[in-house]
C-alpha cells in the first residue's frame, strides 16, 4: 500500500495527478495482485517451503529498485510516445509496478499453505492471515498518507520499503534455519541414544 499511495506522486511530474491517473495505479496494482494470486496459489501446491517464502520478499525489494533508480527514464519516453495522459499512466504503472506488486501477491496464498495443517484448520487460518494483512494495508496506508510524505522524500520512503521487505525475506530465512538446526540437533541426539 505504501507503494501504491506514493504512486501517484511519482507519476505526477509527466501525467498529472488526476482522477484517470489514480484510476491506472489502482486498476494495475488490483491486477497484479490478482496476477500474484494465481501464481503464488499454483506455487504452493508444489512443496511449498519457507526458502521459497523468503525469495517472494526478496524479489519484490530487488523489483522496486527500478522505481526509485528509473523512474524518470521509464515515464519519459512514455510521456512523449503518448499524448493521452491517461494512457500514458496506465503504459506508466505497468512497467513501474506490474512486477513487483505480482509477486508481492504472491505471499498471501503462499503463507495461508506454509500456515495450514489441516483441511479443517485453512478456513480459519486464511481468515486471520486476511485480517492482519488487512490491518497492515490500513496502517501502510495511513503511515504513509499522514506522516511519512510529511517526514521523507518519496525516495526515501520507498528505500525503506525496499529494506522492509529485505528484511522480512531475512527474517524468514533465519527463523527456517534455526528451527531446521533445532530438528538437526534433535535428530542426532535422538540417534545417539539409539545407539
Amino acid at each position: 500500500m505504501t507503494i501504491e499511495m506514493l504512486g501517484a506522486r511519482i507519476l505526477s511530474p509527466y501525467f498529472g495527478g488526476s482522477l484517470s491517473v489514480w484510476g491506472s495505479i489502482i486498476t494495475i496494482f488490483m491486477l497484479a495482485l490478482a496476477c500474484g494470486y494465481l501464481i503464488g496459489g499454483r506455487l504452493s501446491m508444489n512443496k511449498p517451503n519457507p526458502v521459497t517464502y523468503a525469495m517472494f520478499f526478496i524479489a519484490a525489494a530487488a523489483f522496486s529498485l527500478p522505481i526509485i533508480l528509473f523512474a524518470d527514464a521509464i515515464m519519459e519516453p512514455i510521456f512523449l510516445w503518448i499524448d493521452d495522459p491517461r494512457y500514458g499512466s496506465l503504459f506508466a504503472s505497468i512497467f513501474m509496478y506490474f512486477i513487483p506488486t505480482s509477486i508481492l501477491g504472491m505471499i498471501s496464498p503462499y503463507s495461508v499453505r506454509l500456515l495450514v495443517e489441516t483441511q479443517e484448520h485453512s478456513g480459519q487460518m486464511a481468515g486471520q492471515l486476511f485480517f492482519v494483512s488487512t490491518i497492515g494495508s490500513a496502517a501502510g496506508t495511513l503511515g504513509t498518507s499522514f506522516y511519512f510524505v510529511l517526514w521523507f522524500e518519496v525516495n526515501q520512503i520507498l528505500w525503506g520499503s525496499v529494506i522492509a521487505l529485505i528484511a522480512s525475506g531475512c527474517c524468514v530465512l533465519l527463523v527456517n534455519y534455526l528451527l531446521n538446526g533445532s530438528k538437526s540437533s534433535n535428530r542426532v541426539s535422538a540417534y545417539e541414544k539409539q545407539s
